[in-house]
């Protein structure tokens, strides 16, 4: 599955809290909204976009603290929600959103949020899986250090399970400069997935049919979130990404693309 990279076009809107948000539109046909993981930026997509762009309206945005987008004193993954549901009312729904792992919970919980969701992908949202609080001050000390691409790396060895071949990969991305830039997020959204509690209460009554993708070669502990959410969405299906794990979409981009060109369009 191949396509040609066409310029994207810069977009902002304004949050709920006032935070600017910037997102990338290219392609044609229906709106889908990427949100990317933690450390990322909306240059993780690279390898997607142009297999998407024949397909789909690709809207590609950078989470609040990184890139274009603006950032606010406090965090809260309430406040990142309200950003996905805002970009959301911007595009002018019905929009497809898929979310990569923080990118994921920002997505899930933007379902609650506005009713102009029409289908959510989820690639391993980490439901009860967040760095120890000693990583967290691991990680927080590199930050402050200066030594921020050593607190990616660590992030993506010690919690998303990544080979050092995947590393190694994940570093000749286009998105690694991103990544590094917004090494200062990292230790905030893990606080914020520390005290996440997943209620699946909430969910019972959404109509959002939803993807989840579940990398069989992923940490168990991202294996059993992704499992949890999909026993408590009404409306799901669960693809296993077999022998990927948390980054497929550097791995086999093709596989993801089409896997969710399938759901989107089926």
């Amino acid at each position: 599955m191949t396509g040609t990279t066409i310029e994207a076009v810069r977009r902002t809107t304004v949050s709920r809290d006032g935070t600017p948000i910037a997102w990338w539109t290219s392609g044609s046909g229906p709106d889908l909204l990427l949100v990317h993981g933690t450390t990322a930026d909306h240059t993780r997509w690279a390898a997607m976009t142009p297999m998407l762009e024949p397909h789909v309206t690709v809207h590609a945005m950078d989470r609040r603290g990184r890139g274009g987008s603006g950032d606010s004193p406090g965090y809260s993954l309430a406040a990142e929600a309200d950003d996905v549901a805002a970009l959301v009312e911007a595009i002018g729904g019905p929009v497809d959103v898929f979310g990569h792992s923080h990118g994921g919970l920002c997505a899930l919980e933007a379902s609650l949020r506005t009713a102009g969701i029409r289908r959510l992908v989820l690639y391993e949202p980490p439901i009860g899986v967040a760095a120890p609080a000693q990583l967290r001050r691991r990680l927080g000390g590199l930050v402050d250090s200066g030594r921020r691409d050593d607190a990616v790396s660590l992030f993506l060895r010690e919690l998303a399970g990544l080979s050092a071949e995947q590393l190694a990969a994940s570093r000749a991305d286009a998105s690694w400069p991103g990544r590094v830039a917004a090494a200062h997020t990292i230790v905030r959204e893990e606080e914020a997935a520390a005290v996440y509690r997943f209620d699946p209460g909430r969910f019972a009554r959404m109509r959002v049919p939803a993807l989840l993708l579940d990398g069989t070669a992923s940490p168990p502990e991202l294996r059993a979130s992704t499992a949890a959410v999909a026993g408590a969405l009404p409306d799901v299906r669960v693809v296993p990404l077999v022998g990927h794990g948390h980054v497929a979409m550097l791995g086999a981009p093709d596989l993801v693309v089409r896997e969710t060109l399938a759901f989107l369009q089926g």
